[in-house]
């Protein structure tokens, strides 16, 4: 075997850990809070350390890895800076790049501290915003099925039309991270 095909084989093991199947991700609820509707269904997943490398190279990953799995409509950038949600779809954030205090669940939820490797698959309805972030805090986002996501910031007028979007969405078929085999598969039955 020759030193590149061996380089190769070594990055791909770094890049795409063996075990990404038995990944488990952490869960999360946050209850209607009166102005973010949340999930009531849905916990939030919050995958750490799901993959090794940062930069381009994770970003390119997390792309095909997601549009393998079914999640397109996809994009780079960051998260708002201020709380918004999705009334008609899940979402997928994936950092690859830099580091954030997110806050999920709306103003009385939860304060996350994320970094290259951690994937965040958010049920619709749950508020996510961006507290603060590195210089060079992205993301790869994506929506299952390419779904094209609605906004809402929790105005008055949202509800109930958002309450009845949210109940409406079907559960995705595969996860992100891990297709037919787990996460969100096991766990959003």
């Amino acid at each position: 075997m020759n030193i590149r095909v061996l380089f190769f084989i070594v990055s791909l093991l770094i890049l795409f850990p063996m075990n990404a199947q038995n990944i488990q991700p952490e869960t999360f609820f946050f209850k209607d809070d009166g102005v973010i509707p949340n999930n009531k269904e849905l916990p939030l997943l919050l995958y750490r350390n799901a993959f090794k490398e940062t930069g381009n190279p994770a970003a390119e990953w997390l792309e095909k890895t997601f549009r393998k799995n079914n999640w397109h409509n996809g994009w780079r950038w960051g998260v708002y800076p201020f709380h918004h949600y999705h009334s008609n779809t899940a979402e997928v954030l994936g950092v690859f790049s830099g580091t954030a205090k997110l806050l999920l669940g709306g103003e009385k939820g939860k304060v996350f501290d994320v970094k290259p490797g951690d994937v965040i698959i958010i049920p619709p309805g749950v508020g996510h915003k961006c507290l603060s972030h590195s210089d060079d805090f992205t993301v790869v986002g994506a929506y299952p099925d390419g779904n094209s996501p609605d906004l809402f910031r929790g105005e008055k007028s949202d509800r109930p039309k958002v309450d009845e979007n949210i109940a409406k969405v079907p559960v995705p078929k595969t996860d992100p991270l891990l297709g037919t085999e787990g996460g969100l598969v096991k766990i959003w039955k």
